[in-house]
C-alpha cells in the first residue's frame, strides 16, 4: 500500500506561482513512475508531468516552460513548481504513483487562478 498526500494548492492571480507537494509513504526510488495529473471543471483528467524512479521527466506540451517536476528523495516528496499561471490552469491536481501493476492516487489539491 502506498499513501499519497498532496498540498500546496490555493488561490492565486494570473502570472503567479505555486509549488505543489506530494508526500509518499515509501521511498520514491521504489516507485516506477510518479505523476501529476489535473482535472479542470467539466473536463477529463489529464497528465501534467511525470518522473520515473530513474529520474527521467516528462512535461505536457500545455505547460512546458512554465511547470517543472522535481523530487526530494530524502523527504519522499515529489514537487510540481507552477509558474506564470493562467486561468486555464485552474483544476484539481492529483498525485499518482505506479508500482508495478498497481496505481495509487492522492486526494487532490485545488488550484484556482483568477484573472
Amino acid at each position: 500500500q502506498v499513501q499519497l498526500v498532496e498540498s500546496g494548492g490555493g488561490l492565486v492571480q494570473a502570472g503567479g506561482s505555486l509549488r505543489l507537494s506530494c508526500v509518499v509513504s515509501r521511498s520514491i526510488l521504489s516507485i516506477n513512475v510518479m505523476g501529476w495529473y489535473r482535472q479542470p471543471p467539466g473536463k477529463q483528467r489529464e497528465l501534467v508531468a511525470s518522473v520515473t524512479g530513474g529520474g527521467f521527466t516528462n512535461v505536457a506540451d500545455s505547460v512546458t516552460g512554465r511547470f517543472t517536476i522535481s523530487r526530494d528523495n530524502a523527504k519522499n516528496t515529489v514537487y510540481l513548481q507552477m509558474n506564470s499561471l493562467k486561468p486555464e490552469d485552474t483544476a484539481v491536481y492529483y498525485c499518482k504513483a505506479q508500482v508495478l501493476a498497481r496505481v495509487y492516487w492522492g486526494q487532490g489539491t485545488q488550484v484556482t487562478v483568477s484573472s
